[in-house]
């Protein structure tokens, strides 16, 4: 057997060596015999109709492959969930920046000219750019009223919670914006098509099958002759979960058209513009609490502005909805939610999913909870967060053994929080530097939602080669969150072998089965529990043949799996998921188990506000979580510092700005995002209850850390100022209206 241990270790990183050495080939490395590039030609208007396209003089335009929505062999539409998200424009424009026609050269540099000379003439129409412009419903821009989605989450009798006499109610309104993900590659893809074997898309992307059932859609193709393969891919954050889809059929219509492999990768102005971000949201909070701080009842209203199509704003409102509650126990709660059609481009996947927008306006909303009561955040915390045994929001039973008392507590002392609270306290009224400290506490569901992953229904494989190496089929996707890493590591400690000769399948439609996406923080939790389970039925298959003992070395592993493979022609083993017993979700209620398990955190900021530049710097950042297993410590931690860092930006720097629903800082010039300056120290904690049913007792973690940075980031600039800043990006200009004028804090709270 293996010398050490496995799992919980340091190991390399899988395809480190390559990024370290510049060997990793990304989508613009990559070229094909004969290939072409391709350029989009977008819509210039947020709504109306098509009345023609010309071409001006000057170009060669018999030389271009043209495609347009009359083009399409298949269906004009990006399969997702409402089908409703054309591939090309087909008279009538939705969004600025819609795809109307395709071009394709040889000469790359000559389509930016080729675009520019494509002219459209539109009849325009009025266009809503709001929540709520959107509902009013003064104009539909979708449906019958502009609702793309909406839930309704019940629990107890909320209006009876808040008839009763001698309570205090809190009111507050909460609202975050859009936010881009800056993903350090930009979107690309290569297409090719063959009459025989149909398309292939090589593609930065996250899911290979999401592509894949989207380019059988749009080419009309059967699921044999279309195969998708994920190459290296620098960053995602969600951004690559919806987008590749439309980029990947753009590439293989011109591919089909033309007969030649075509390559189409944005430029950074146009992958900014065109392309999804995080949806912005409004919350409205009522909170029934008793006198001595014990929640009664919470009515919560969620809004998210969706853009044009529906796209995945159905699941995002659906995990934000749930997580609305946050990591306390409410005997009533109602979240009245819903998602609205804007003439924006649609908004989509980004890291946290929902989560982060619900629970920064639960987080600040408890503390302002908190001082209406006259206790401090953390003891109005202490008697109210969710114990063992109690429900959640949705009446899940929490099983888990937590502790979310202890751990606040952990990560309070780990900040120095009161004492540095004291003396901040002590030392602000005189000083043009205002120091504060603030903390939250939440948790985050691990996998899809509800029966998600039931409907997933999730393959995947381990096998061995005839050269004695270990290979894990997956269509789980490695974009620098440790996907290679973590699997492997699981894949070799199951086996008993050394990690060296355990590696990743490609992730290619046509050689691994369909494991899912790699999105939900279910890479580690779910699919690498099958990862487990299918590397367990190899080995078991080695020992019942009578090929290897009980106890071996690796090499004696690999001379077994090379012996199997001479006599039997392979040896691979397939897992498929089960849901864990006691899962049960109904989805007209809204009520059961959301998610077969959730991670807990308590993050603590500290902040200095400039009361002559109105500018806030983050000192000091300590995040504790509890994750299930840390399957490995130095890409845990990775996980928690970059989403912190993520969150930091969310919090203060990142600002989308719109003009009529286009993007108008699309640069990174303009679009400011923290730099390694802009950041403290971040200090990362671990607690670790081992989930039964994750891969060796793992639970998600990378959307966690982006859910609390910004609501502790508010709370302790609360504290240093005095004021409630309920928005999010809160910018100097932001922070100096209000204190400039001396205004008095948001008078939103009452007492029956």
């Amino acid at each position: 057997m293996q010398s050490e241990r496995v799992v919980g270790q340091p190991v390399f990183r899988k395809e480190g060596l390559a990024k370290v050495l510049g060997a990793a080939r990304y989508i613009d490395d990559l070229s094909m015999p004969g290939m072409i590039y391709g350029a989009t030609v977008r819509s210039a208007i947020p709504r109306g109709r098509v009345l023609g396209i010309e071409f001006s003089p000057g170009i060669p335009w018999d030389e271009f492959t043209i495609v347009t929505a009359k083009d399409i062999p298949g269906k004009n539409y990006i399969a997702m969930i409402n089908n409703d998200w054309p591939c090309l424009v087909d008279g009538v424009v939705n969004h600025p920046q819609e795809p109307i026609l395709l071009l394709a050269h040889p000469d790359r540099h000559l389509l930016p000219q080729a675009v520019a000379a494509v002219h459209v003439r539109y009849e325009e129409m009025s266009s809503v750019h709001s929540i709520e412009e959107s509902e009013r419903g003064r104009t539909i821009i979708w449906g019958e009223d502009n609702v793309l989605k909406s839930y309704l989450l019940e629990k107890g009798d909320v209006d009876a919670a808040f008839a009763q006499p001698d309570i205090i109610i809190v009111v507050g309104e909460y609202t975050t914006g859009a936010q881009e993900h800056l993903y350090i590659e930009n979107n690309g893809a290569i297409a090719m098509y063959d009459e025989h074997a149909g398309v292939t898309l090589w593609g930065s992307l996250q899911c290979p099958f999401y592509a894949h059932k989207s380019l059988m859609a749009v080419t009309g193709l059967p699921e044999d002759k279309v195969r998708v393969i994920q190459v290296e891919t620098g960053g995602a954050f969600g951004g690559k979960e919806d987008y590749p889809s439309m980029i990947g059929a753009h590439a293989a219509l011109l591919a089909m058209k033309s007969g030649r492999p075509v390559k189409i990768v944005y430029d950074r102005a146009e992958d900014m513009a065109a392309t999804t971000k995080r949806h912005p949201s409004r919350t409205r909070h009522r909170t029934a609490v008793t006198k001595d701080g014990k929640l009664l009842a919470a009515d919560i209203e969620l809004c998210l502005d969706g853009g044009a199509y529906s796209t995945l704003s159905s699941t995002v409102l659906s995990r934000a909805t749930i997580h609305s509650g946050g990591a306390y126990f409410w005997p009533n709660i109602r979240v009245r939610s819903k998602a609205y059609a804007t003439n924006t481009p649609p908004h989509g996947a980004f890291r946290g999913f929902g989560a982060p927008q619900a629970l920064f306006a639960t987080e600040r909303h408890m503390d302002r909870v908190a001082k209406a009561v006259g206790l401090t955040p953390e003891e109005f915390r202490r008697r109210n967060l969710l114990l063992t045994g109690e429900t959640t929001s949705t009446g899940q039973v929490i099983r888990q053994q937590i502790d979310l008392q202890g751990w606040m507590e952990r990560a309070l002392d780990c900040a120095n929080y009161r004492e540095k609270k004291a003396r901040f306290d002590r030392e602000n009224p005189d000083g043009v530097r205002k120091k504060g400290i603030g903390f939250a506490v939440f948790l985050h569901g691990s996998g899809f939602t509800g029966s998600g992953e039931r409907y997933l229904n999730s393959l995947v494989g381990v096998d061995a080669t005839a050269e004695g190496r270990i290979r894990v089929l997956v269509s789980s996707t490695e974009f620098g969150q440790g996907t290679n890493t973590i699997l492997c590591q699981i894949a070799a400690e199951t086996l008993g072998v050394d990690y060296d000769v355990v590696e990743m399948a490609p992730p290619d439609t046509g050689i691994v089965p369909n494991s899912g996406p790699t999105v939900a923080s279910r890479t580690a939790m779910v699919v690498g529990r099958l990862v487990q389970s299918a590397a367990l039925g190899l080995k078991q298959t080695l020992i019942a043949s009578g090929l290897l003992g009980e106890r071996y070395l690796t090499e004696e592993f690999q001379a077994a799996a090379k012996a199997h493979i001479g006599k039997h022609g392979g040896l691979c083993s397939m897992s498929r998921y089960q849901a864990p017993p006691d899962v049960y979700w109904d989805d007209q209620t809204y009520r059961g188990e959301a998610y077969a398990a959730y991670a807990w955190a308590v993050y603590v900021a500290e902040v200095t506000v400039e009361v002559t530049t109105y500018s806030v710097a983050v000192d000091d950042f300590v995040a504790l979580q509890e994750v299930g297993r840390v399957l490995n410590p130095v890409l845990a931690t990775g996980q928690v510092e970059g989403g912190v860092a993520q969150g930091i930006g969310y919090a203060l720097y990142e600002k989308v700005s719109w003009d009529r629903g286009l993007m108008k800082n699309n640069q990174m010039t303009n679009y400011i995002i923290p730099t390694s300056q802009d950041l403290p120290k971040i200090r990362v904690y671990f607690e670790e209850v081992p989930f039964e049913h994750g891969a060796y007792g793992a639970k998600g973690i990378g959307e966690l850390p982006m859910d609390g940075p910004a609501p502790a980031i508010l709370n302790a600039i609360a504290h240093a100022t005095g004021e409630d800043f309920n928005a999010i990006p809160l910018l100097p200009e932001d922070i100096a209206e209000r204190l400039a004028a001396g205004a008095p804090a948001a008078q939103e709270m009452a007492t029956v």
